[in-house]
Order: structure tokens, then C-alpha cells, then sequence
């Protein structure tokens, strides 16, 4: 049976942004990888390092982009085989419920708006300057001259 990852944008408080996908493995089988990177430029879904959709910010033709709002990232099990299991044609096994979800290693790593300020800023400015001091110091430790 194939299985289908949703994904979906919601900007501005709507969504309609939503993108079917089918896996080429059954995830019910093992765990696997899904993340998003989001940036002010795009938003990139991958599962198992493979990205598989790419939500470009396209505000310059009027295309609303998540930039300014706080970050949510949601994960659920729902029935709707009514639309989403093949255009409906899958019905959902209820004599197999109930159905459950497992999470482990999760991780976010994410800005904090706070005060005007993004976390961003002082985290691209922290590794700025331990690159600087890695090429002030050189491979081997030993601090260069400039």
C-alpha cells in the first residue's frame, strides 16, 4: 500500500498551500528522518536527508511567505480518507485502531524572536567569529600574524 506525507504552508492564517507525496519506503516499518529547513528565502521539506519540496518565498509577485509569525511545526494522525488516502480510494482499517505515532531524537533548532531582536543574529555573529579565530589560529593552534 503506498503511504502519502502531506505537507502544507500556512501564512497570513491560511494554508491551501498543501503538497501530497508518496514515500518510496513504509514508514511504519522504521523510523526515518523528516525535517525542514525555513529560512527567509525558502522552505525546504526533505525525509532521510531527500528533499522533496521546496517552498520558495515568492512575496516579490504577491505570494504570501511565513517570515514574520512564529514558527509551528505540527505532526498528527488524522482520517481523512475521504480526500487524502489516493483521492479517497483507501479507506481507513478501523479494526486495526488504535492508531499511534512514535517520535524519538526529535530536535528543533530554531531563532528566537524576542524584543525586535532574532536569536539568529547573535548565533550568525558567535560563528563568525569562531571562524575567525580558527583562521587567526590556523589547523594547528598556533596563532598566525596578519
Amino acid at each position: 500500500m503506498p503511504y502519502i506525507l502531506h505537507t502544507n504552508v500556512f501564512s497570513q492564517g491560511k494554508g491551501n498551500r498543501e503538497q501530497q507525496f508518496y514515500l518510496w519506503f513504509d514508514p511504519t516499518a522504521d523510523f526515518h528522518t523528516y525535517s525542514i529547513l525555513w529560512n527567509p528565502q525558502r522552505i525546504i521539506f526533505s525525509v532521510d536527508g531527500t528533499p522533496i519540496r521546496e517552498f520558495k518565498n515568492s512575496e516579490s509577485i504577491g505570494v504570501p511567505f511565513p517570515k514574520n509569525q512564529a514558527m509551528r511545526i505540527h505532526s498528527s494522525l488524522w482520517n481523512a480518507d475521504d480526500w487524502a488516502t489516493r483521492g479517497g480510494l483507501v479507506k481507513t482499517d478501523w479494526s486495526q485502531a488504535p492508531f499511534t505515532a512514535s517520535y524519538r531524537n526529535f530536535k528543533a533548532d530554531a531563532c528566537v524572536f524576542s524584543n525586535g531582536a532574532s536569536s539568529c543574529l547573535q548565533k550568525a555573529i558567535g560563528s563568525l567569529n569562531s571562524l575567525i579565530q580558527q583562521v587567526k589560529t590556523g589547523s594547528n593552534g598556533r596563532r598566525t600574524t596578519t
